[in-house]
């Protein structure tokens, strides 16, 4: 896990444990280049974590890794081109721009609650996720539905839920906090080989 100073390391660290895994929480470059897998965990802003990412010289260790990369919450939106919040440049992993959330009659932003997950295409990472699975949110920015969303939900209008491009993966919402299914995502997360 890279510690970029979110404020759900400790329950993304305990969810990792209850699936048998104790995850190493680090910015030194070389364990995280040595790593199996990285989770890279956000409740923040992304200017605010990309600032951290460049003060730790994080940000080409993170381009340029070869082994599955999970990006939550803010940990997913950094891993876009770049983000309204801010008008932050991000770590240009998945192409595309992360929005604010359009404020609209009985839709509150930041959005919080349980939201249905909507399957785009297979994927690994849905393994075992059913058809009718909620997860929990908790956000006021969100990518948009491209062809790297392999979920989607809504919210006013439909966002990318979970995105998926070769070995860059990431959830907008918090798998440590939705249950089954979240637990399910990271699971399957935790049996991904590096391509």
């Amino acid at each position: 896990m890279v510690d970029a100073g979110g404020a759900n390391l400790g329950s993304v660290r305990w969810a990792l444990r209850r699936l048998g895994v104790e995850p190493s929480l680090t910015v030194d470059v070389d364990a995280i280049r040595a790593a199996e897998r990285v989770i890279l965990p956000g409740v923040s802003t992304a200017a605010t974590v990309m600032r951290r990412l460049r003060e730790l010289e994080l940000v080409d260790v993170l381009r340029g890794l070869r082994q599955p990369l999970l990006g939550v919450c803010v940990g997913m939106q950094l891993l876009f081109d770049h983000s309204e919040e801010d008008d932050t440049p991000c770590l240009g992993l998945l192409p595309g721009k992360v929005a604010k959330l359009p404020v609209q009659p009985g839709i509150r932003v930041p959005h919080m609650g349980w939201n249905l997950l909507r399957a785009t295409r297979d994927d690994g990472l849905l393994a075992n996720v059913s058809d009718d699975a909620y997860a929990y949110f908790v956000h006021s920015y969100a990518a948009p539905v491209t062809e790297d969303c392999i979920a989607s939900t809504e919210h006013g209008h439909s966002f990318a839920a979970i995105v998926r491009r070769g070995n860059v993966m990431g959830a907008q919402f918090h798998p440590e906090r939705s249950a089954a299914t979240g637990a399910t995502v990271l699971r399957n997360f935790l049996s991904m080989e590096a391509a």
